[in-house]
């Protein structure tokens, strides 16, 4: 099977659905936004595993979710069919995951006094580059949910992860023995 097929030459894609749409829809923008937090997370796991291994796999698991991310936006809800539906379903349980890791890391972590630049290292400044293309990616999903092409909790997902990738950002950080640089106002 060849990696191009020609049949989005002019303009359009398919949905898991079938269903062909323009690429500047509302679905291929948000699985963009996804692919690319996608793409970030690799290079900031990768970065992070030369310092914390235990972070580094749930990177790695967030990956595996932000494709099911992917699935369940190129799914639209209201013109699927049930099987397809139910095959991308999106886990409830995958914020909670999310909430319990953060609730984790901030037992290590000292308390928030200041606002922090994007900073701490390489691992650290790419967590918070993919949180504010996670931040994007929330605001082109929330936009299908509006719509009721998307379930909910795709998007408390993508809330959750950047508030997650804040969190492994601070704690990079610290395993990089590099400061927080803190916000000074002008």
């Amino acid at each position: 099977m060849k990696v191009y097929t020609k049949t989005g030459d002019k303009g359009t894609s398919s949905l898991y659905n079938g269903e062909r749409r323009h690429k500047t829809d509302g679905a291929f923008q948000a699985l963009g936004d996804v692919d690319e937090l996608n793409s970030l997370v690799g290079v900031a796991r990768e970065f992070l595993s030369e310092l914390d291994t235990e972070r580094s796999e749930q990177l790695q698991t967030i990956q595996s979710r932000l494709m099911d991310v992917g699935s369940a936006v190129a799914t639209p809800l209201e013109n699927s069919s049930d099987s397809k539906l139910k095959r991308a379903s999106f886990d409830p349980n995958a914020a909670p995951l999310l909430e319990s890791w953060i609730d984790a890391m901030d037992e290590e972590l000292p308390a928030l006094t200041n606002f922090i630049l994007p900073s701490g290292g390489q691992a650290a400044a790419f967590l918070h580059l993919a949180r504010a293309v996670c931040r994007r990616a929330e605001r082109s999903v929330i936009l299908l949910v509006s719509q009721g092409a998307c379930e909910e909790g795709v998007a408390v997902y993508l809330n959750r992860l950047s508030d997650y990738l804040f969190t492994v950002a601070r704690i990079a950080s610290r395993k990089a023995q590099q400061a927080e640089t803190i916000y000074k106002k002008a």
